[in-house]
């Protein structure tokens, strides 16, 4: 098991360890007792973002419509409509010497598809989190749960892998938005 991080601790992850060249990103969640009359639908997105803090192109907006990066350096393993398994519910692959030298930052969020017209919200979510593996051992190297703290939020960042020094570092995000997709990608500069 790997280091166990709080909101908004900052972990080197290349640095001492320069053999470490592609990463697996699982995120995980389970949902409470919901009296509705809809399935949860959460997605995971990646979000590749220049060194304007903005995503320069939509095809670096890496989704369940779009699951790689034109580098091919980010992939997505796809959509979980349900999210009824053990274990990763989505999963991201990096290639880190892949990643163009103008990508400066990949965030890693979680939306509920039709949130607001299926009345959910984060509130109904439970033991979300995010956990960075080596993808040649699949040994985990830190995780962090998010905890409960959302409630009418309708969209995570959970955490981002960012280059400092030449290496890659992550942070543990966990920051709620309300408005969903619409709001990260608002937030991130892409127009949906």
């Amino acid at each position: 098991m790997g280091i166990s991080l709080s909101k908004g601790q900052k972990v080197d992850l290349t640095k001492g360890n320069a053999s470490l060249k592609k990463i697996g990103i699982g995120l995980g969640w389970d949902t409470n007792k919901y009296d509705g009359q809809h399935d949860f639908d959460l997605d995971a997105s990646v979000f590749l973002v220049g060194s304007s803090g903005r995503v320069e192109s939509d095809k670096n907006f890496v989704f369940y419509n779009n699951l790689q990066d034109p580098s091919g350096a980010v992939v997505h393993s796809g959509d979980n409509l349900t999210g009824d398994s053990d274990g990763d519910d989505e999963y991201v692959t990096i290639e880190l010497d892949k990643v163009p030298a103008d990508i400066t930052k990949i965030a890693f969020t979680v939306t509920i598809h039709d949130a607001v017209d299926r009345n959910q919200n984060f509130g109904q979510v439970s033991n979300a989190y995010i956990r960075v593996l080596d993808e040649v051992t699949h040994n985990e190297l830190m995780r962090f749960d998010l905890g409960e703290d959302f409630s009418v939020e309708t969209a995570v960042v959970t955490g981002e892998l960012y280059r400092h020094g030449g290496e890659w570092k992550f942070n543990a995000i966990g920051s709620g938005f309300q408005g969903g997709l619409a709001a990260l990608c608002k937030n991130y500069g892409l127009n949906v």
